[in-house]
């Protein structure tokens, strides 16, 4: 069977030819060839990665991506559903399973919930799960700018805290939802919020992510 990351992928290719390459997404002045172009220089070239998290590298990253935007769309999105070449960190044993859930389950939304209207997907309770294992494991990360106590909380009741601060805020929705909130869609993240205003304050406008 494969893996949620690989059904992922799949979905997030079927994404990004169902909307074309000029379609808006939720990656801020980003079109759908311009997320495409990003996911190939990724998994491409791991050389341009370190400036997604180093500011002073980020013209480089940004100059290889716009390199791989030349590309035809229909060629980029091939590279993508055909996976990394071996040649990429991402294609060693366990690597794609451990990192690209999030960045295939996320860009697929990134593409699916510009478009008005949007609906969550239906997904598949194990799904689910992976999706809480990482945003539970990983929310000190994402959540450490959020100057509130957060506690994730899904409405089967399972919680996590993942932040500390002078108020408790607690996030509630499906494990998908707190994932996308914690990786700064939160906007078009279907969460509810318990605890006092200025925390939920903080925390709704808070800055999240990687």
């Amino acid at each position: 069977m494969p893996s949620y990351a690989a059904i992922e992928r799949e979905n997030l290719v079927d994404a990004l030819r169902a909307a074309g390459p000029r379609a808006d997404t939720l990656c801020a002045g980003w079109t759908t060839h311009d997320l495409a172009a990003h996911l190939v220089a990724r998994e491409r070239r791991p050389d341009s990665g370190p400036g997604i998290l180093v500011p002073v590298l980020a013209s480089w990253t940004e100059r290889v991506r716009r390199g791989y935007a030349r590309l035809p769309y229909p060629q980029l999105l091939d590279l993508i559903a055909g996976g990394p070449p071996w040649t990429s960190p991402f294609a060693l044993p366990g690597v794609d399973g451990l990192v690209n859930l999030t960045e295939h389950f996320v860009h697929c939304e990134d593409v699916r919930r510009a478009v008005p209207g949007w609906q969550p997907r239906d997904l598949a309770d194990g799904l689910q799960d992976a999706l809480w294992s990482l945003v539970s494991s990983r929310g000190r990360l994402l959540f450490r700018r959020a100057g509130a106590a957060v506690t994730l909380r899904t409405p089967d009741g399972r919680q996590a805290q993942v932040s500390s601060g002078p108020e408790t805020v607690t996030i509630e929705g499906e494990p998908a939802e707190l994932l996308l909130f914690g990786f700064g869609r939160g906007d078009h993240a279907r969460v509810k919020f318990e605890g006092g205003d200025d925390g939920m304050q903080r925390v709704r406008t808070g800055r999240y992510g990687i």
